[in-house]
């Protein structure tokens, strides 16, 4: 064809923010778009797992793939050939399109894409494509146009008022050339059922966004505005810079260090436990396979299972990990623990990268990201609701939380490997990034029923692209594990297996034809009974620290609720036989950076190598935050009566570690602690006194309102009090069924039924919420597949977790001089100030707390919320004369205190 009457080089691809330089400031439309089909090209290698893997599913050859793949990724920007698009950024030179003033910018260029081609070019290239190639080729073009994150929308009507008719002719001229020169070396298409394809989509969109953005990469992509013959540029420039940009990305597999013993990763273990040895020893089935692992606290879960990862990724089973864990506190320790040890997973060579991906991960000073990001001149902002790649790009790399699952080790909250079963903007990526790796779910039992339900779907969708899983808990009911067995048979596409033994600890492996439940013992150091002693009322409880101060012992007391906690504190500092420096207050609702404080505090008092000089007379106040995520001992532990399974996790805060009498830890593996035998003091209401429905009110109203299911609290306090002790490991399954059992709530007193009938409902519904937001994968990458959730519309978000009662406010403190006034963050001092100054508070205490922002104050948020870009989203509290009481450093948010 003569170039001479090709439009499409009239059309710009890329446009450069620069006013002033010397290269090009646009990049032709036709190049862009072999420029990302390149970077396709060279990730799908024939050679290389993934592809291999797709094309198994697909029962494709390789090569096929790829070069299929790469000529529909050619046509992934059909959508910028719309005049309503290119006016955008119009006048950048006279060789190209002029500007319709009638063509207005309303849809994405994405969707415009996929419905040009539906709509319009579908009919007029039936000279060019045989009708089944443009039956099949429709599928993948949708898969290739939702390039930006998400599927196109394929219902936008009145195409004409978007675009001129020579951007129709344009379009298909540009795809007139690209069969001319590359569909002759792929046809014929073989045949690919349905469901193959629905399946494969969902990685095959993710390396659409990958492509797309690495493709976007102006530093190695410079831009070209003079004609040069496609093929010629295909071959002498895109897949060049293709090669390039992949040789710096960090993306390119690592080599595995073979496995030898735990001491690769854990030099400081001499002895085994129990649990350690299976990891060691297990057979490793050729496949992906699942490992659930239930062991008591201290008993070594988190090296038993990195021993599996190593052994799964020595097999050629796995080429990476993602560490899902419950909290941003949990993934900060395990970034601590794993931070020091992964790299013994890759060979002495290797450069594998580790990511922190939590929402606060730029807080953590331990934080050292190891991908290197390429510099890249900004692509102008073409519009809202059509941002360019490469603005994705950066934003995505300097956002941890969506880079984590292309690292080669990710650690984070569970939450961002949920969002690759959400309707949720790089979904796919998300979901690419778990392919080969191996998925580390740490706390099993931590999560409600609706995460719970997410987590089910992950595993399904996780075992269906043959990936492998371990899961850690303490303690988890039988209910659970049989439905996440469920869920991950079924992304096998074979039967679940029946559950038949009752032991603890227990490993279940399930490889799909092979399936085990193995018994495991437990080591002597871990293996003890605590005394359960019930306290009737607060008192008592303030009796028992006053004691234990005199004793000069540590005492912790646990409280369900911020506003018991307080109150507990406010009394004790009224005592006089308590001093101030030694009674610490520690909830979720003190800012980030007085929360860091009071964490390294706590944990220096109370953590492992915590001295007897640390220790003496020490008083913790605390709620949840101190149950699963801080490596702390307590010589006297007091709790409020809460679930069972969390109980058992408070209770391995209780003596954690051996220590002398004098609270000195001990370093002598066979040595016995020396202070008094560990109880656990239980604020409950007699189980055996149910007068009324009131029955946990009367003694514990925060709790109720907490954990509501008041039948489950009776149930923990009678099985705890029935023999006033329990040993670990031997009663943990007793503890767990004895409550979530399916035969227990026949127990509950009938007084409390209703109580329990309305929580178990909300359960329910929060399950029920689960399914009704998660992605229907069986759909394909389409925007069906979030038809009942509408989650796919760019106005409704749909959540990891269902935490519509709390929001996320950030401190400032105000300045005024004159008449001008400023705002500056609460942690005006820390690197990081703004997000230090974060806190999370109810919203109802949030709407109440605003109103007392003067109209004056408003005004300065907002202006500074236009001058600061990243905070355009976020609450903020001027600490004025009629706010600053709401929050002290001392104790947190209240905003029930008085101003002085």
């Amino acid at each position: 064809m003569n170039r001479e009457h090709l439009k499409f080089y009239r059309y710009w691809g890329k446009a450069s923010s620069k006013e002033e330089e010397e290269e090009a400031s646009y990049h032709l439309l036709a190049y862009h778009c072999l420029d990302v089909a390149a970077v396709g090209y060279c990730l799908l290698d024939p050679e290389k797992a993934l592809c291999c893997s797709l094309a198994n599913g697909l029962q494709v050859k390789p090569e096929w793939l790829r070069d299929w793949f790469c000529f529909c990724l050619m046509l992934h920007d059909l959508g910028k050939f719309f005049r309503s698009f290119q006016n955008l950024v119009p006048d950048q030179s006279p060789s190209l399109v002029s500007y319709s003033a009638r063509c207005i910018y309303r849809y994405r260029h994405d969707s415009l894409g996929f419905c040009l081609w539906k709509k319009i070019l579908f009919k007029k290239l039936s000279d060019v494509f045989p009708h089944k190639i443009k039956t099949d080729i429709s599928g993948w073009l949708e898969v290739v146009c939702g390039h930006h994150g998400q599927p196109p929308n394929k219902s936008i009507r009145g195409l004409g008022q978007f675009l001129e008719k020579d951007d129709e002719l344009a379009a298909e001229q540009f795809v007139r050339e690209i069969a001319r020169l590359w569909l002759p070396d792929i046809t014929p298409i073989p045949e690919i059922s349905e469901t193959a394809f629905k399946s494969a989509s969902w990685q095959l969109a993710g390396l659409a966004v990958l492509a797309d953005w690495l493709g976007s990469d102006q530093s190695v992509f410079t831009y070209k505005a003079d004609e040069q013959a496609l093929d010629e540029y295909w071959k002498n420039i895109a897949l060049v810079k293709a090669k390039e940009v992949l040789e710096k990305a960090p993306f390119q597999l690592q080599p595995i260090e073979p496995y030898q013993s735990i001491q690769q990763q854990f030099p400081f273990i001499e002895t085994s436990t129990p649990l350690q040895t299976y990891s060691q020893q297990v057979y490793i089935a050729n496949g992906p396979q699942l490992f659930l692992l239930e062991d008591v606290t201290g008993a070594g879960k988190t090296e038993a299972a990195m021993v599996l990862v190593h052994r799964l990724m020595a097999a050629g089973l796995a080429d990476g990990l993602y560490v899902g864990l419950p909290s941003m506190a949990t993934a900060n320790a395990m970034f601590e623990r794993l931070g020091k040890s992964y790299r013994a997973l890759y060979s002495t060579e290797a450069r594998p990268s580790l990511v922190l991906a939590h929402g606060a991960s730029q807080l953590s000073d331990s934080f050292q990201d190891a991908i290197a990001l390429s510099e890249q001149n900004p692509d102008r902002d073409y519009g809202q609701g059509d941002i360019t790649a490469t603005a994705y790009c950066n934003a995505w790399l300097a956002d941890s939380r969506k880079k984590a699952m292309l690292a080669d080790v990710g650690i984070g909250t569970i939450d961002q490997a949920l969002l690759a079963v959400l309707p949720a903007k790089h979904q796919s990526l998300r979901l690419l990034g778990l392919t080969g790796k191996v998925l580390l779910v740490d706390e099993v039992h931590a999560y409600d029923p609706y995460m719970q339900s997410l987590l089910n779907a992950l595993l399904k969708a996780h075992a269906s692209q043959g990936g492998s899983a371990i899961l850690l808990s303490a303690t988890l009911p039988e209910k659970m594990r049989a439905q996440l067995l469920t869920s991950y048979a079924e992304g096998l596409g074979v039967a679940r297996p029946v559950l038949q033994k009752q032991d603890y600890p227990l490993v279940t492996r399930f490889s799909g034809g092979d399936f085990n439940e193995v018994p495991v013992a437990t080591r002597p150091s871990v293996e003890r009974t605590v005394t359960v002693k019930r306290l009737s009322d607060e008192q008592i409880a303030i009796d028992l620290i006053k004691d234990t101060v005199a004793a000069n012992r540590c005492i912790c007391w646990i409280r369900n609720t911020v506003k018991d906690a307080r109150a507990a504190y406010e009394k004790l500092k009224q005592q006089d036989w308590v001093e101030g420096e030694n009674l610490t207050l520690f909830h979720s609702r003190f800012a980030m950076t007085d929360r860091q404080v009071i964490e390294k505090d706590v944990l220096k008092r109370f953590g492992k190598t915590s001295t007897s000089a640390q220790r003496q007379a020490q008083v913790l106040i605390a709620t949840q935050v101190v149950e699963q995520s801080l490596d702390l001992d307590f010589d006297v532990l007091i709790s409020d009566l809460a679930p069972i399974d969390l109980l058992i996790q408070r209770a391995g805060r209780l003596q954690r570690h051996c220590r002398e009498n004098d609270g000195n830890c001990t370093h002598d593996s066979n040595a016995q602690d020396q202070r008094d035998a560990p109880c656990l003091h239980l604020l409950s209401p007699d189980p055996n006194k149910v007068e009324d429905k009131d029955w946990l009110r009367k003694l514990l109203p925060g709790t109720q309102a907490v954990y509501s299911n008041v039948g489950q609290l009776w149930l923990t306090s009678r099985v705890l009090l029935d023999k006033n002790c329990f040993t670990m490991p031997q009663n943990a399954r007793h503890l767990i069924e004895s409550v979530y059992g399916q035969e227990t709530d026949s127990d509950i007193p009938k007084v409390l039924e209703n109580a329990s009938f309305e929580a178990e409902a909300e359960q329910k519904s929060q399950q029920g919420m689960g399914k009704f937001n998660q992605l229907n994968m069986d759909d394909g990458y389409t925007l069906e597949s979030a038809a009942q959730s509408a989650g796919w519309d760019d106005d409704v978000n749909i959540p990891t977790r269902l935490s519509g009662d709390s929001v996320s406010i950030i401190l400032a403190q105000t300045e005024k001089q004159a008449e001008q006034k400023t705002l500056k963050p609460y942690a005006q001092h820390e690197k990081h100030g703004w997000s230090m100054s974060k806190i999370n508070i109810p919203k109802h205490e949030w709407e109440k707390a605003r109103e007392f922002i003067s109209a004056e104050w408003l005004a300065v948020v907002d202006q500074l919320k236009l001058d600061q870009s990243f905070l355009k989203w976020q609450e903020i509290l001027p600490l004025t004369a009629k706010t600053e009481h709401f929050y002290h450093p001392e104790d947190g948010w209240d905003l029930d205190r008085k101003a002085q």
